[in-house]
């Protein structure tokens, strides 16, 4: 008898044991569970692809823009460079543009970015062929696809501060304008810049060329020469890699000349600050840099926006997103400036932003 009672009392005790255990381990899990729920958003995972225009990924422009906000989100998420987290394609003319698309489709990426206006007959075509593929187009807008977000700037409120830049600058009197591919976007860079050297002076002459291309640079270099040699001091290209050959006319024009040369010839660079591509040495040996400003559009934030929602299951489908001066996502950002100068766009940006100033998106005829 005296065996069996320690038998239960042993048996009570191994149970109470077990139990106190048991609870605690519960309770401690629990208590894990709720600080994981209630402190952590856990991010949905995907991946996502860009298909460049034909200035490619190095264009130092809007391709390249474009593509340091998708390897950013990439890296801040613990993501590889290939199929299974962040990449582009890169398309070297308009015929490449449906086989990278496809391309993308095939890699199973979740979310496939048009970067340019001349991917929207592509992107529109192949979006209602894909209806579980997204797509994103940045610079033109296709409407009625629910799979489709597109994103446009306000590029003519830039480039209006870069025309009273420049016609706060030349000494000439004579300042030039060079576009890649004519159409509606950059009839907005034209309108604005126009519009913005006129506010200044209605007298300075404004020339204005299309190269009919995004990365020809040896076009750009050829139409630079000629306008350099016409006398124009001050040059805005929008022109994606044909921006290239622009600079690198600018660039033999200036280290001809002494770093205070009267006659130097001044560059505005477009989509992102392109200071550092206006750097060389003068004839007197003196660093120097010809960019004198820079209108920037963040195409980066767009690609950081619209992944940001797709990772809370928010993705704006058949949705127009605008980027505008009000909101940053167009500006001018100084390199060279003079104080007068810097005071006269700061006081256009604030009447921009104020809408005392609506700035026209087609040029006038």
């Amino acid at each position: 008898m005296k065996k069996l009672y320690g038998l239960l009392a042993a048996i009570v005790a191994i149970v109470a044991i077990i139990f106190a255990v048991s609870k605690g381990g519960s309770s401690s899990k629990n208590d894990a569970t709720s600080t994981k729920s209630s402190n952590t958003t856990t991010a949905k995972k995907f991946t996502a692809a860009l298909i460049t225009d034909t200035g490619g990924v190095d264009d130092k422009s809007f391709n390249q823009s474009a593509w340091e906000g998708l390897e950013k989100w990439g890296k801040d998420n613990g993501l590889s460079k290939g199929n299974n987290g962040y990449n582009y394609f890169q398309s070297d003319s308009e015929s490449d543009f449906q086989n990278n698309i496809n391309q993308a489709i095939a890699g199973k990426y979740s979310i496939v970015y048009g970067i340019g206006f001349i991917l929207k007959q592509s992107i529109e075509d192949t979006a209602k062929q894909n209806p579980n593929t997204k797509f994103v187009l940045v610079d033109d807008i296709i409407k009625g696809q629910k799979n489709v977000v597109s994103a446009t700037f306000a590029d003519n409120q830039a480039a209006y501060l870069a025309g009273v830049a420049a016609a706060k600058t030349t000494q000439t009197k004579k300042v030039g304008f060079i576009g890649g591919i004519s159409g509606e976007v950059l009839d907005r860079f034209e309108a604005g810049f126009v519009a913005g050297v006129h506010s200044v002076d209605k007298t300075i002459d404004v020339n204005v060329q299309y190269a009919g291309s995004f990365s020809d640079a040896s076009k750009g270099k050829t139409i630079a020469q000629a306008m350099i040699a016409n006398k124009i001091d001050v040059i805005y290209q929008a022109a994606g890699g044909v921006g290239s050959g622009v600079f690198a006319e600018a660039k033999a024009e200036n280290e001809s000349k002494t770093a205070d040369a009267k006659d130097k010839v001044w560059i505005l660079g477009v989509d992102r600050d392109q200071k550092d591509d206006g750097e060389y040495t003068s004839k007197d040996n003196q660093k120097s840099n010809f960019v004198l400003a820079s209108t920037i559009k963040k195409v980066s934030d767009v690609i950081l926006s619209v992944n940001k929602l797709e990772a809370e299951n928010k993705f704006p489908g058949g949705k127009h997103l605008t980027f505008a001066i009000k909101d940053g996502g167009v500006d001018l950002v100084d390199s060279k400036m003079s104080d007068e100068t810097k005071k006269a766009v700061d006081k256009a940006r604030q009447e921009i932003k104020n809408g005392d100033i609506t700035v026209p998106q087609k040029p006038s005829k």
